[in-house]
């Protein structure tokens, strides 16, 4: 075992320790954002409006909206809150304007591998669309060995995860309330094996409704907290800008680090790139490929320049003798203490019962067209959702630091493969994009 620890930490130090994954993610992201004109920026108001107006279900596929939730129930989870606050201690105030930057660069990265997950898709046995990078991968690329590397890459991530987001939960309620790890774990497992052992569209369902309450319940507390304390805005976006251009780290040669954790931090969160979202976006009924890519770069804004800037505005307007040596959910619950008292810190522990669960429904989403890639068998989806409840128990009791380090290697080692499909595959996107537009102003006029 300590072998083959070593060779995943090995690898680990070469992929995220020497920066190949941050390269590649946002070089990619840069790349296409010009190559498609700032489309991310240009088109924001067809983003929202598609959003709005793309919620009909169908008996093929999923809603737009249903699409939306499923994506960004898996980017908003334990990263937007505990992920924000460790990059925050370690990369200050400025990690948060590189992850600005990488959101808005990620956003086109989005665009392009929702856009090939609805192009490329077909349908399984029961006559639902699946897709995702697998199969554009097998149908763009004619290399179905990769996508099957693809998937392996996937569970392992996928796994790992289950088990990091539950431990989140059972930690920040034993914070709260002293409850026993074992007890919160159960609670969590069962819950979610009620969700996925349903029918065909209960997580859908499910997360449609638990995504935008969750979201709203946050931010709505969030604003009130930024009301409070309105008049420390203004110094807030004076210190993000300052310490995120090294006016005050370049003395201490510590500019590198505020770069590099911001950029690794929106990366985490908003996962564009890692070929993760495009499972659920190929599920989307849509008249045209481009709109759901639209919709899924919206889920990059939604998630790192709201969810992530809202926790990491609430720190920054906290006193600093609060926090001071604090990390990680006690820093956060203490924030949320000094700004609405006791409560706050309950609050916080149900905030990321509610992020983790949804992010654990999403997972089980996206690993469906991923299995059924593999073989469009009924007893290998409920295989996995054995294993996925098991994952959230086991999690819960125990930090297994080598499952974590597992979920990196898999979340690396799908990035790249992902990242090596969509560039020879972009102008399919590309031309969407530019057939979408060439409509749009048919329309208008």
């Amino acid at each position: 075992m300590n072998f083959f620890s070593s060779i995943v930490d090995f690898v680990n130090g070469i992929i995220w320790g020497k920066n190949i994954i941050v390269v590649m993610l946002v070089g990619t992201g840069i790349f296409f954002t010009l190559s498609m004109k700032f489309m991310q920026i240009r088109l924001l108001k067809d983003m929202a409006g598609l959003l709005i107006r793309n919620t009909k279900d169908s008996e093929s596929g999923i809603s737009s909206f249903q699409a939306f939730c499923v994506s960004t129930a898996t980017r908003v989870g334990a990263g937007n809150l505990v992920g924000v606050v460790a990059a925050l201690s370690v990369g200050g105030a400025g990690s948060v304007f590189w992850m600005w930057i990488v959101a808005i660069f990620g956003a086109a990265t989005a665009f392009v591998e929702a856009t090939l997950a609805l192009l490329f898709r077909e349908k399984d046995k029961r006559g639902d669309y699946v897709g995702g990078a697998a199969y554009y991968i097998q149908k763009g690329l004619n290399k179905r060995w990769l996508g099957v590397i693809f998937v392996v890459f996937a569970m392992i991530c996928w796994g790992g995860v289950l088990q990091v987001i539950s431990n989140s939960v059972t930690e920040s309620f034993h914070v709260a309330f002293g409850i026993d790890a074992k007890i919160m774990s159960g609670i969590l497992a069962v819950l979610a094996a009620g969700v996925i052992f349903g029918r065909k569209d209960k997580i859908v369902r499910v997360l449609e409704k638990m995504v935008p309450f969750m979201a709203f319940a946050y931010l709505i507390l969030v604003a009130f907290i930024l009301v409070k304390n309105i008049t420390l805005i203004p110094d807030v976006f004076k210190r993000i800008f300052e310490e995120a251009f090294g006016i005050r780290q370049a003395i201490g040669g510590s500019f590198g680090a505020v770069v590099m954790e911001g950029v690794k931090r929106g990366l985490f969160s908003n996962e564009a790139g890692t070929g993760s979202a495009p499972s659920a976006a190929a599920a989307a009924e849509v008249d045209h490929p481009a709109k759901q890519g639209l919709i899924q770069a919206l889920g990059v804004y939604v998630d790192t320049l709201i969810i992530c800037t809202a926790t990491a505005f609430v720190v920054l307007v906290t006193n600093e003798k609060i926090t001071a040596g604090l990390g990680g959910m006690t820093l956060l619950q203490e924030a949320f203490r000094y700004h609405v008292g006791n409560w706050g810190v309950i609050f916080i522990a149900f905030v990321l019962f509610l992020f983790a669960f949804s992010t654990a429904l999403g997972i089980t989403y996206y690993a469906k067209p991923n299995l059924i890639f593999i073989a469009d068998k009924d007893w290998l989806q409920t295989a996995f959702k054995i294993f996925a409840c098991c994952m959230l128990f086991y999690g819960g009791m125990k930090q297994a630091f080598l499952v974590w380090a597992l979920a990196d290697l898999g979340l690396g080692l799908m990035a790249i493969v992902n990242i090596s499909a969509i560039i020879p595959l972009r102008k399919y996107a590309f031309d969407s994009l530019k057939d979408y537009e060439k409509k749009l102003k048919e329309d208008k006029k």
